[in-house]
Parts: C-alpha cells; sequence; structure tokens
C-alpha cells in the first residue's frame, strides 16, 4: 500500500501540522481479548463517529491482523493507521533479542502494510500492571543500561531498514524508561538518527516530568505524541500508597481533558514550534471501563482539541 503521511500546511509552527488521532486504549482496551473490552467493529465505529480519522493499531490482535481485512474495514470508516505498538524487555540483553525480534516482525509487517510509518516501542514493566506483583528490581544497572540503549538502536535500525518505520519509544509508568531523569539519561545514550521518542504526556506527568521541557529541550528527538492528563488528586494519593500503575488507573488516575495535567494547550504549541508533522493520538487509560463510557467522552476531547487548532 502507499505510505500514508500527514501532509504539511505552510506555516512550520502551525498547530495544524500536527494530526490528532485516537487508540483503542481510549475505549478501555488494553489486551488483544478480553470479555471487558469493547468489540473491534465497534470501537472502529465509534472512533470514526466522534471526528476521529487515525488510529493506531493497540494491542496486537485486537484489530484484524489480515492487512486485506483490516484495510477494507479501516477505509469504509474513513480510518487510517499512525503506528503499531509493540513490548520489549531488551535490557535484558541479547539473550532475548530473538524472542524479542519474533514479536515485533509480525506487528512491524502490518503496520507496514496498513501504510502506517511509526512502530511505538513501550518498555517491560518492571511490576505487573494488573497484579501489582513487583518483576524485577526498578532500577538498572550500567550493563543493563547499555544493553537498553544498544539494542534499542539495533531495532530501530531493523524496523527501519526491513520495514521502513521509524521507531519511536514510549516512557512509561512501571519501566524503566519513565522520569525526567531516565528519559534523559536515554536519549542522551542513544542515536537520534535510529531511535525517536514517543512523548505520552500522562505518563511523563505521573512520573514528575514536564512535557514543554522537554519538548523544548529535546525536540529535535520527539517524534509521536500520545496525549494524555492526569488527576493531580488520584496521582497524589496512589504516588502516596505506591499504587501500581494498573489499579491506578482503574481509580481514575488518567482522566478526561481539559480537566488534569499536563494542560494540553500549552503542550501542543511547543510541538507546533518544532516545525515538523508529527502525530498526536488521544489515549486515556481506562481500563477497565463500561463500554458506553468512551464515545462521549471522545466525542468531548476531539472537539477540545479543535479548540486547541488541531
Amino acid at each position: 500500500m502507499t505510505s500514508l503521511s500527514p501532509s504539511s500546511p505552510s506555516s512550520p509552527s502551525s498547530p495544524s501540522r500536527i494530526r490528532i488521532g485516537s487508540a483503542p486504549d481510549s475505549w478501555g482496551v488494553w489486551f488483544p481479548d478480553d470479555p471487558r473490552q469493547v468489540p473491534w467493529r465497534r470501537f472502529l465505529d465509534e472512533v470514526a463517529a466522534s471526528g476521529y480519522e487515525w488510529i493506531e493499531l493497540g494491542p496486537y490482535g485486537y484489530l484484524p491482523t489480515d492487512p486485506a481485512v483490516l484495510a477494507e474495514e479501516t477505509a469504509r470508516r474513513g480510518l487510517r493507521v499512525s503506528a503499531g505498538t509493540v513490548f520489549t524487555g531488551l535490557h535484558h540483553g541479547p539473550a532475548v533479542w530473538e524472542k524479542t525480534w519474533e514479536h515485533v516482525s509480525g506487528i512491524a509487517a502490518l503496520t507496514r502494510d496498513m501504510g502506517a510509518r511509526h512502530l511505538v516501542v513501550i518498555p517491560s514493566f518492571w511490576r505487573d500492571d494488573r497484579t501489582g506483583e513487583v518483576l524485577e528490581p526498578d532500577t538498572l544497572t550500567a550493563g543493563q543500561w547499555r544493553d537498553l540503549t544498544s539494542l534499542t538502536e539495533r531495532l530501530g535500525r531493523e524496523v527501519r531498514e526491513r520495514y521502513g518505520l521509524t521507531a519511536v519509544v514510549h516512557p512509561h509508568a512501571d519501566t524503566h524508561i519513565d522520569t525526567e531523569e531516565n528519559v534523559t539519561r536515554f536519549l542522551d545514550g542513544t542515536d537520534p538518527a535510529l531511535v525517536s521518542l514517543c512523548l505520552d504526556t500522562g505518563h511523563y506527568a505521573y512520573c514528575g516530568g514536564d512535557s514543554v521541557k522537554l519538548i523544548e529541550t529535546y525536540g529535535e528527538r520527539i517524534g509521536y505524541l500520545h496525549l494524555k492528563q492526569v488527576d493531580p488528586e488520584v496521582l497524589a494519593g496512589v504516588r502516596a500508597e505506591g499504587t501500581p500503575f494498573g489499579p491506578a488507573v482503574a481509580r481514575g488516575v488518567m482522566c478526561e481533558p481539559p480537566s488534569g495535567v499536563p494542560a494540553l494547550g500549552p503542550v501542543l504549541e511547543a510541538a507546533g514550534r518544532l516545525g515538523t508533522d508529527l502525530f498526536a493520538i488521544v489515549e486515556q487509560d481506562m481500563y477497565p471501563c463500561d463500554p458506553d463510557k468512551p464515545l462521549p467522552i471522545a466525542r468531548r476531547t476531539r472537539a477540545f482539541l479543535r479548540s486547541c487548532g488541531v
């Protein structure tokens, strides 16, 4: 299929160079198959009804994995795919490479076949996102950092050369790439030609980071955005209690814009000043949620983002 990429308007600093979309996550979808999640056809129907034109694939296997089927289902709803998502544990070193690549390659192929150009790379969790069980230490050794950075560069090179995709690494709560310190360490330790960042404004705020500052400091590394907000009061409680990310989401730590932080207007303005084409995909973590809850939120959020100029 031909590549689908954002068009470039005349003004290089215009927020209109940012293409807005949504994702299965905003419909309470975290897993390929879960009876508490909305069926995939309903997700596609409702995301289109909300006014979005771009979607992510979400957890591999939730949407059809046959590119011909998925292309037909998205096209008839006026939708296009911006990215696929993979999960990695590359800090475990070369021993996990083959298994990681087996996971990545199928998703990368579908992502390419759907005309997308980005692959969102999420590091593995140090504690289970459902049970909160601690799986490994929450900090990395120097050797693990070296493995993480070098193998992420390898991943970036491989997906670019084999599939024509850009790897955008997603800092995430309860992973080893989370706080400002760890995000900047990761960026400073990786080759900008091979590794870009998917800045998730909600996860970065959850971990104490300032998205506008990160965009202004590392603008050349920002390759993709996830738009999300956190509820400061709920966040204060889960931080004080040491609550794992999954249960924190169930308590409503990720909230509907514009009621949380960070303010998305300044984030979009800072991103617009970069003068590059960017996707900004709305992700409001809501797992699990009532199946009738996402659609009204999605419509209100799309209207709010239009008021921000995108």
